[in-house]
């Protein structure tokens, strides 16, 4: 017999009403069981009504990222799509049509990857609203986890250069699929952190008198702080035993007898991702307890809330500037962030010759460094007590250096993601620096 609880017997809560800023003063509590106005808002989502947080669900909710660690989709995905461009293109023109232009390698790479963001814009304004409305968001998370199991493992019938219109599709469709996957996997985190057993103990000892606004804060930012770098943790340790695995197979394959056993020694990688991802992702979908997020207000739908979810936060941010303008910052720091790995993941392929060995050993470095740097982060911040806005800042430090680094290779043609050893320090800086924990810093 499983020890692991049944949700189905956990009593389940209503929705709640969503609150709504214009009719709040400051001191207000958004909390449905205290009636004291104290200078907090407690969070909703810790309401005594919504099931605890049992530890059952955390290491199912990080087992779940360990299989969505991108190696499939987001790695190895994009490495086969440019390497079976770069062998259907011409040797004289180096051209091939796309988008009703001829186009180079990379130009196609970076316009797929600009329609798979346009597209998963369209599909947040569309179903956004699932993460934080309804019940429906982890239904929504099981939908484009089957979906992206089917792109993983439609690569092993794409591995010839005369597919690379098939291998396209499944790039664009992959890169979506991923993110909105890890999107609403993210969109359970609160809700976990706000409801274990130390923040449920906070909440009553803050109702009580016990501590003050200042303690339950503090305790709120230091728990979320806790799970996100032991998930970030976990997972970078997970997919080092991938990779590790994943050398085995590619020495079974035999990828370096041949340009052929290469491309089939990609799709291999990319269905054995895939395959752990979908047996990790199992104990979240089976064990995952109901929270239900917010109500739909009256005349709304789960599409057109979203809409009005977006009206409202424009309406309303004019009021509260500082987080305007860290929104715009963030908002262009993660644009940033995502450009630059996108491209410079363009070059590396480029450099390293498409090599299966090659990237699978520097993506064991720079995972293995970013598991390290994690770590550090963690014990720094804890050991100067340092609030995850300090952390955050460090973060974008490195960021901005790395974009320095990329920028002085438009000069010369020595430095800037141009040689094997700069791959080599790219994945152990980027990681190691917190790049990679940025969009987990401050949640």
């Amino acid at each position: 017999m499983s020890s692991v609880p049944d949700p189905a017997v956990v009593m389940q809560p209503e929705a709640q009403e969503p609150y709504d800023i214009k009719h709040l003063e400051p001191g207000d509590i958004i909390a449905p069981d205290t009636a004291s106005h104290e200078a907090v808002i407690a969070p909703i989502l810790a309401s005594n009504e919504v099931p605890e947080t049992s530890k059952w669900e955390i290491w199912s909710w990080y087992t779940y990222y360990i299989g969505a660690n991108g190696l499939a989709l987001f790695n190895f995905g994009p490495t086969a799509f440019q390497n079976l461009l770069s062998q259907a293109a011409p040797a004289d023109t180096g051209l091939l049509r796309f988008g009703g232009q001829d186009r180079n390698v990379n130009s196609i790479v970076l316009l797929a990857n600009g329609v798979s963001f346009a597209i998963q814009a369209f599909l947040f304004i569309v179903i956004g609203a699932y993460a934080d409305f309804g019940s429906g968001r982890r239904w929504i998370l099981v939908f484009w986890s089957l979906v992206s199991f089917g792109i993983g493992f439609g690569w092993l019938g794409v591995h010839e250069p005369s597919k690379w219109h098939v291998a396209a599709g499944l790039y664009m469709v992959g890169l979506i699929c991923y993110q909105l996957t890890l999107t609403y996997w993210t969109a359970a985190f609160p809700a976990l952190a706000r409801n274990t057993p130390t923040m449920k103990e906070a909440a009553r000892a803050y109702a009580e008198g016990d501590i003050n606004q200042a303690e339950y804060i503090k305790k709120d930012e230091v728990e979320r702080s806790r799970l996100s770098n032991v998930a970030f943790y976990i997972q970078s340790v997970g997919e080092v035993v991938i990779l590790a695995i994943l050398v085995g197979i590619m020495f079974g394959v035999d990828v370096n007898a041949s340009t052929e056993a290469n491309n089939w020694g990609l799709s291999v990688l990319i269905a054995f991702a895939t395959a752990v991802w979908l047996v990790l992702s199992i104990p979240w979908f089976l064990v995952e307890k109901k929270r239900p997020g917010l109500k739909i207000p009256a005349g709304q739908n789960i599409i057109t809330v979203g809409l009005w979810q977006l009206q409202e936060a424009v309406s309303q941010i004019w009021h509260l500037k500082q987080s305007l303008i860290y929104l715009i910052g963030y908002f262009l720091l993660g644009d940033s962030l995502n450009t630059t790995v996108t491209v410079i993941a363009t070059l590396q392929n480029e450099v390293v010759a498409y090599d299966t060995l090659t990237l699978t050993y520097v993506l064991i470095v720079g995972i293995a460094a970013q598991a390290v740097g994690i770590g550090l982060y963690w014990l720094v911040q804890k050991r100067f007590d340092l609030s995850a806005k300090t952390m955050f800042n460090a973060v974008m430090v490195g960021i901005i250096l790395l974009d320095g680094w990329g920028m002085i290779g438009n000069w010369t043609d020595n430095f800037g993601f141009k040689n094997v050893w700069e791959i080599w320090l790219y994945q152990t800086f980027l990681t190691s620096s917190g790049g990679g924990n940025m969009y987990r810093g401050v949640c």
